[in-house]
């Protein structure tokens, strides 16, 4: 008989029986923004963002990474987000409401995920949209050397995930709390 999936969450109290994905509401360029510069020069929705330099224009969409749990029947999820060319963001745009639309992209991982070391280099990716309204699904390139990446590759342990899974609920949960405070 396997074990049932429970997790109690950090911010609720409550126990679950799902794991949650891990998301980002936005992707780090934006995060690193002033309130006056994410107002003045970028947009944000639920599954798009841009942001617009002087220079260039940067373009964002929300995607799924999942990472193999080797000793668990479930995975490690996360809601991130990657950047997109200019053509792929378009075909992507325009083809966001088609359910039938399968497309292929390059994308560079656009998230600082907990647990991972990230410099000014980030990760190279596939994005592979999937049909009936999923969000796309993202491969890291096999041959860049990360650890992101060879976890991808080689899975973590239910351990692992859990850790991950609760430090970042508590990195939410004490988020809210300063932001409650103010």
């Amino acid at each position: 008989m396997e074990d049932k999936k429970q997790l109690t969450c950090s911010i609720c109290g409550q126990i679950h029986e799902e794991w949650p994905a891990l998301a980002f509401n936005s992707p780090t360029p934006y995060d690193g923004l002033s309130p006056e510069e994410k107002n003045e020069m970028a947009q944000l929705r639920d599954d798009f963002c841009i942001i617009s330099y002087a220079d260039q224009t940067d373009k964002f969409i929300r995607a799924t990474l999942t990472i193999k749990v080797n000793d668990y029947r479930e995975n490690l999820e996360y809601g991130i987000w990657v950047s997109l060319n200019e053509k792929s963001f378009i075909d992507y745009s325009e083809n966001f409401n088609n359910p039938n639309h399968e497309a292929m992209y390059f994308g560079w991982l656009s998230n600082d995920i907990p647990h991972y070391e990230f410099t000014d280099v980030s990760i190279p990716t596939t994005v592979f949209t999937r049909q009936n309204g999923l969000r796309p699904e993202v491969v890291p390139h096999k041959d860049f050397d990360h650890q992101l990446v060879r976890d991808y590759n080689e899975g973590i342990t239910k351990g692992e995930a859990e850790r991950r899974i609760h430090n970042m609920l508590n990195e939410i949960r004490e988020t809210n709390t300063k932001d409650s405070t103010k």
